[in-house]
């Protein structure tokens, strides 16, 4: 019997080897990582100059504690993640996963109204159908129902406004850019409501992931609010750590969207899942403010910028960079959705397939017609995860796409090394995956 508290009571495969696109378990069984586990391993599970980086970081120090110290791989990490950011952004606060990162920059925003004599802003506002993170206060901002359920007492009042979801709230007689500016335009409606000199931030996801399925924003979302967080001087955070990291076809998904953000937090793909790492990154306006105020963020973490996890990150970021990977991303991501389109884009019970570059969302339905969910008793999500892993396929099922409680999806997100043959593997396996479950 195992004395691990896992995320769930039932019994599970233990995990013994990974080579490229798959695990194998201690059957030797294998599995086509078809998501990445949540869209994290970007280069696969066995990259040797990845494994390289971190013995070889080893072998130098291992752990230098940052109240005391910086090191030589945070310091190279976060020269290449600046060179790769948006405009403006210039400093970089390396965490030990997503969650952290967003928690960071939650606090970061506050401080910074602070030190520049504006403490009266302390609100946030957010999104529905979005998924921030775990902790309290990243849990907070989220907007997934069903994770903030049991923990609502204890978190900190945030603001919702609409998702840019054109496939669940464009009306029929509108284009996608007037719909993408009425979704946008809630966010000036709620910094109205509540008082322009009491809000700090808005924090959006560019790409939503685990809680919609890879839903894009629809052209000129962003760009209108940028101009809104500009009017009224509040912060912008994009939460990248899913998206992020060339996951969407460009290294930071905000690219394809034409915005800078003053704050942006990244994690998963920066990693690979070699070792836990996240970063917050923020503009140099921010960070001045604080050197020329109380001269230290008011944050920290034993762990933050552990040089095995940056120089794993750096290797990591290389291979991205030096392989061309995000190029491979855009031309992979289009074999993998026209694949899933010519599988299920006729198919009764598939509504939507959607996404950017290799992270893609298949939303099913039980009317096409009518766009009506499945009910939710069913818990279909889980029967398709359950099935696709006894088909040898991990993919990232989730419920509650439409509003918290209705709604099915699968996320998809593999390795930015799946090749063409891996993509029919891994559709057809997904094929008798969801005719398994949606017989029961």
């Amino acid at each position: 019997m195992s004395h691990v508290f896992g995320r769930g009571t039932g019994a599970l495969p233990t995990a013994v080897r990974g080579d490229g696109c798959y695990l194998y378990d201690a059957d030797g069984r294998a599995y086509l990582d078809g998501s990445g586990g949540a869209a994290v391993s970007c280069l696969g599970h066995s990259d040797p100059e990845v494994r390289a980086a971190i013995h070889a970081q080893l072998d130098k120090v291992a752990f230098a504690h940052t109240g005391f110290f910086t090191s030589e791989p945070a310091e190279a990490l976060a020269d290449l993640l600046v060179n790769q950011a948006p405009e403006g952004i210039d400093k970089v606060y390396l965490l030990s996963g997503g969650s952290e990162a967003v928690e960071a920059a939650i606090k970061l925003a506050r401080q910074y109204f602070l030190e520049i004599g504006e403490p009266g802003r302390h609100r946030l506002i957010a999104r529905r159908q979005s998924y921030h993170g775990n902790t309290l206060g990243a849990l907070a901002a989220g907007g997934n129902a069903w994770r903030r359920e049991k923990y609502a007492p204890l978190l900190v009042e945030t603001s919702h406004i609409a998702p840019c979801f054109e496939y669940r709230e464009r009306r029929d007689n509108e284009s996608p850019e007037a719909y993408g500016q009425r979704a946008a335009n809630e966010l000036e409606a709620e910094i109205e409501r509540l008082g322009p000199e009491t809000v700090m931030a808005f924090i959006a996801e560019p790409v939503v992931g685990a809680t919609a399925g890879a839903v894009p924003a629809v052209p000129g979302y962003f760009k209108r609010i940028r101009e809104i967080c500009d009017r009224y001087g509040v912060l912008l955070i994009l939460d990248e750590v899913m998206c992020g990291i060339g996951r969407t076809g460009s290294f930071f998904a905000c690219e394809q969207d034409g915005i800078a953000p003053d704050i942006v937090t990244v994690a998963k793909g920066l990693g690979a899942g070699y070792m836990p790492i996240g970063a917050m990154l923020c503009s140099g306006a921010i960070h001045d403010a604080i050197a020329q105020g109380s001269g230290s963020f008011q944050h920290g973490h034993t762990y933050h910028a552990h040089p095995l996890s940056a120089a794993a990150g750096h290797a990591v970021v290389q291979a991205i960079l030096g392989r061309s990977l995000v190029d491979r991303v855009q031309r992979q991501g289009e074999t993998l959705n026209g694949t899933l389109c010519d599988a299920f884009g006729q198919h009764a019970n598939v509504g939507d397939i959607r996404g950017r570059g290799l992270f893609r969302g298949v939303e099913l339905v039980e009317d096409r017609e009518t766009k009506r969910p499945f009910d939710p008793a069913r818990k279909l999500h889980a029967k398709v995860k359950s099935a696709a892993m006894k088909e040898g396929l991990i993919v990232y099922p989730a419920g509650g796409t439409v509003n918290g409680r209705d709604g099915d999806h699968i996320l998809i997100a593999p390795p930015f090394i799946i090749e063409d043959a891996q993509i029919d593997e891994l559709v057809a396996k997904l094929g008798r995956a969801l005719e398994t479950t949606l017989a029961q």
